[in-house]
């Protein structure tokens, strides 16, 4: 079961909370939704160069206060706060902000900085991806970022490739691992995702798992 279900998914209201935090109506709930995806995918791209993450999205009646965990703050914020307004105007028009009275609903950015971002499943798999694209050696890219991983203190790791590796003919499926990584302990903090890597010779997918220890 562990290598079938998502292990954020699996630990979701026990080890880990939602992405989004808020409530709706029946009426209004998948307009929120569409909302939240909308954003992230603008922010994702918007904001390529500054590692983002995580994004958090909390709906209040008169706050909307929106997160970024990114690894390069100075990329979000720019000089003197200029790109922070910019997203923020973003924010407010994919969120349907400014149709309301700003009076009554505010737009609140927070940006968070990640101190170690070689414990993060999303850069590591982007990461990757990027050297594959750039057709670096797969098996030096995978050691590499193991190393890494562990040297900035994780648990353990475990890497998986999948596709036409290193443009073989046939596709095939490689998997790298270092120190432990328990898939059923709901306690465990595993941070996971998942890219695909488009190379000349076709699609490779790239999944991480990161152990980062228990949570008490």
């Amino acid at each position: 079961m562990g290598q079938k279900v998502n292990p954020t998914g699996f630990r979701l209201g026990n080890t880990f909370t939602w992405k989004s935090r808020w409530f709706a109506d029946a009426k209004s709930y998948s307009n929120q939704v569409i909302e939240d995806y909308k954003l992230r995918q603008h922010l994702l791209a918007k904001l390529s160069n500054a590692g983002v993450v995580q994004i958090d999205i909390d709906r209040s009646i008169t706050t909307i206060k929106v997160t970024l965990y990114v690894s390069r703050p100075g990329v979000v914020i720019g000089k003197g706060g200029a790109n922070l307004e910019d997203v923020k105007k973003d924010i407010e028009r994919i969120l349907n902000v400014s149709k309301q009275k700003k009076d009554k609903v505010r737009v609140d950015v927070k940006v968070e900085e990640i101190k170690k971002p070689d414990l993060s499943a999303k850069l590591v798999a982007e990461r990757i991806a990027d050297q594959l694209i750039k057709r670096y050696p797969h098996r030096r890219a995978v050691t590499q970022a193991l190393e890494k991983v562990m040297t900035a203190g994780a648990e353990g790791v475990k890497i998986a490739l999948s596709g036409r590796i290193g443009g073989s003919e046939i596709a095939r499926s490689e998997k790298y691992f270092q120190g432990k990584v328990p898939t059923q302990t709901l306690r465990a903090n595993i941070d996971y995702f998942q890219a695909p890597a488009r190379t000349r010779s076709g699609y490779v997918g790239i999944k991480v798992w990161i152990y980062k220890g228990e949570v008490v």
